[in-house]
């Protein structure tokens, strides 16, 4: 069975040109960079070479690239750093519907003294500014709002929040994992102190990733050991991840013009085309402000993980709005913070396209979407109550 793959804001596949890149950093290429000899002087050359690469993607120098291990490491360095760079501030700002990266972190700090604002977002997961603004002050050591909702692809005005933070003297961190490669980002453009992203969302493995840290903030590393990363991040460099990393951040540069073409009129297509062909379903989310390749629809009068197991069946795979843990079934802290309905967030449906998705895949998921929410509904207990409610009126 072929797998038709719409779950990109999970992972992507390593890109063919990435892996090539990498293969002989595994096998012929494994000099130590930090080595003399130069045989291990290749290796520093070309992590230099995926530095810039890297670097230009987001437009950075390349001395602000932190090569880590994804995004979370990134987050966590960035949002304590902050805190032992400040460490007469206990105040971290921060959203309802962050990752858990950050979420739980700042969970964690909350046991350690920190206070912690989330700040609410309306119906289409737009962050409320007014609240914002209202939550810096004095105490507060740094704000850490993502770029892009995972869940959502809703677009935060990190831009605008985060030259607010700028003029009260504040730190302000974005976690652009799902931003990095579907947008264009220029720091230099920015006020944004430091930024995480992670290679294995855009087409680069698993286990490498990035913080940027603009030149001139204030820096506490997290992973101490080593000299490597300028002595701002412990331990021997993951030299074939970094040059996948590298090559994939190249790619993406040249692709995201394509992201916001191609990809995002076969998004529009599948979006459009559910909601023409099937009762009672919504979009989760502005659709003005979001990511290209993301749509979070609900399915009414269905359970999430019903839909998932029966596009599975045929080698579709794709996210569920829901999160489930033992013994219960909870809709997702985003939908929930959106104030979406129990029984519609309980139905949320997540695809994320890539630059690899075709039309007639798009066309293949729609196929067999119609006839599998149809028979889901015949198999609910409250479809029968709908069926009733619409012949009473």
């Amino acid at each position: 069975m072929t797998t038709l793959y719409l779950d990109n804001n999970a992972t992507t596949m390593v890109a063919p040109e990435v892996l090539e890149a990498m293969l002989p950093y595994l096998k012929d290429h494994y000099g130590n960079p930090s080595s003399m000899h130069s045989f291990g002087g290749h290796v520093a050359r070309k992590i230099a070479a995926a530095r810039e690469e890297t670097a230009n993607l987001i437009g950075a120098d390349p001395e602000e690239i932190i090569f880590t291990s994804c995004g979370t490491e990134s987050d966590n360095t960035a949002i304590r750093s902050a805190l032992a760079s400040m460490p007469d501030r206990r105040h971290i700002v921060t959203s309802r519907v962050e990752h858990p990266a950050v979420k739980v972190l700042c969970e964690h700090l909350s046991k350690e003294g920190c206070r912690i604002t989330e700040i609410a977002v309306d119906g289409q997961g737009r962050l409320d500014m007014e609240q914002y603004e209202k939550s810096l002050s004095k105490d507060t050591a740094v704000v850490s709002l993502m770029w892009a909702n995972n869940e959502t692809g809703v677009i935060f005005p990190v831009k605008t929040a985060a030259q607010m933070a700028r003029e009260r003297g504040i730190l302000f961190h974005t976690d652009a994992v799902q931003a990095a490669g579907k947008i264009p980002i220029d720091m230099k453009r920015t006020a944004i102190d430091m930024l995480s992203f992670s290679g294995h969302k855009l087409h680069a493995p698993k286990g490498i990733g990035v913080l940027y840290v603009r030149r001139g903030t204030k820096f506490s590393p997290f992973l101490i050991g080593g000299h490597q990363e300028r002595g701002r991040r412990g331990g021997t460099e993951s030299v074939a991840g970094i040059i996948a990393l590298g090559k994939a951040c190249s790619l993406a540069a040249a692709n995201v013009n394509l992201e916001n073409s191609a990809v995002k009129a076969l998004r529009d297509r599948l979006e459009q085309t559910i909601l023409q062909r099937i009762s009672d379903t919504k979009i989760n989310g502005n659709t003005k402000e979001r990511l290209p390749n993301t749509t979070n629809i609900s399915f009414e009068f269905v359970e999430g993980e019903g839909i998932l197991l029966m596009m599975n069946e045929y080698g579709i795979c794709a996210s569920s709005g829901s999160a489930c843990t033992s013994g219960s079934l909870q809709p997702s802290h985003v939908l929930r913070a959106m104030g979406v309905p129990f029984t519609m967030a309980h139905g949320s449906i997540r695809f994320s396209l890539s630059i690899y998705n075709t039309e007639a895949e798009i066309d293949f998921v729609i196929e067999k979407l119609v006839p599998i929410i149809d028979r889901l509904r015949r198999l609910s207990p409250y479809w029968d109550d709908v069926k009733q409610s619409c012949v009473l009126h």
